[in-house]
């Protein structure tokens, strides 16, 4: 069973389409698109998929290598950001994996980094196995914009996530009313009881949802309790407005939901998560509908700044989108 590091629940993918990702580069991707490295769906494998090709593999997959060199393609991240940490997935590659890889990174304004960008190491050549996810810690604390994944010397990579904080210049929205929980200000979540169907990362990214999968679902409840999800908000702030939508939820929508919130900035997440069920009441238990927009002002009963929110379903059931408008603290 593979490991996930903290790392990768902690923070944000800044390699996933929907913060504007785009691999926009690759020497070679004959057998699989460039484009589904990044793809946010963990990768399949359907056995009697074929295109002109050959195989059809979700990934990325060069054709095999006749010259001398290597291949790598370039990453633009969806945000600008300090990456902590790496995840190079090798998923249903088998015979056709790169025996190693390694990842520079750059600063570059441009889509494609000119000839001339200065590109920095931060993870080495490292062996690869076939149909298995790597995770790397990385101790850097620069701010990049690209990523540049080397494999040795051809094949297929099905995923890469690159895990990290986004750099956001807080001077340019002081005053400003912005969703404090969004993915594309630094919202991130951190913990949950249940995510059968969807995880809680989904309802704070931008945009509306494109389906019911694109949402936080837990399974039927079956035992008394609630289900829960916590969030960090990219900066401390007064929530002063909250949005909840249920959009494509018709027959799994939660009957009620509620908020609690608290400042805690220096606490670990796992001591977030054992408080979290006594924090403060943000938003008392409000009714939902099914396919719906809801939308929350004076029932908040603000605490002043708060870092952390927790929501609570009653008792299950699914959500398409979290907002939660208010002003950074100052």
């Amino acid at each position: 069973m593979t490991v996930i590091p903290e790392f990768a629940s902690r923070y944000i993918d800044l390699a996933q389409p929907r913060l504007g990702a785009e691999v926009v580069f690759a020497t070679d991707d004959f057998f699989a698109p460039k484009e589904r490295l990044i793809s946010p769906a963990d990768p399949i494998f359907i056995p009697d998929k074929y295109d002109d090709n050959g195989k059809w593999m979700d990934g990325w997959e060069s054709r095999r290598k006749r010259t001398p060199g290597h291949d790598h393609c370039i990453v633009k991240l969806g945000k600008p950001g300090r990456i902590k940490g790496l995840e190079i997935d090798t998923r249903h590659f088998t015979g056709n994996y790169p025996p190693a890889a390694s990842v520079e990174v750059c600063h570059s304004p441009a889509a494609i980094p000119a000839q001339d960008a200065v590109w920095t190491e931060i993870l080495p050549k490292e062996d690869l196995s076939g149909d298995s996810r790597h995770f790397y810690d990385i101790e850097n604390d620069q701010v990049w914009t690209h990523v540049r994944l080397h494999i040795y010397p051809d094949g297929g990579v099905a995923r890469l996530r690159v895990y990290g904080v986004i750099e956001i210049d807080w001077t340019v929205v002081r005053g400003q009313e912005i969703d404090l929980a969004a993915m594309e200000w630094g919202g991130v979540p951190l913990a949950c009881n249940d995510a059968h169907f969807g995880v809680p990362a989904n309802i704070i990214s931008p945009g509306t949802a494109k389906n019911m999968g694109d949402g936080w679902e837990t399974r039927r409840r079956r035992t008394p309790g609630h289900d829960w999800a916590i969030f960090a908000l990219g900066t401390a702030g007064v929530i002063d407005r909250a949005v909840i939508e249920t959009t494509y939820f018709k027959g799994n929508y939660p009957d009620r939901f509620s908020m609690q919130a608290i400042l805690a900035e220096t606490l670990a997440a796992s001591d977030l998560e054992a408080q979290s069920a006594s924090w403060p009441i943000l938003l008392p238990e409000q009714k939902l509908s099914a396919n719906n927009r809801h939308e929350y002002g004076a029932e908040i009963k603000s605490p002043g700044p708060v870092s952390h929110v927790r929501l609570n379903i009653f008792p299950d059931g699914g959500i398409a989108r979290m907002r939660l408008f208010g002003k950074i603290r100052e």
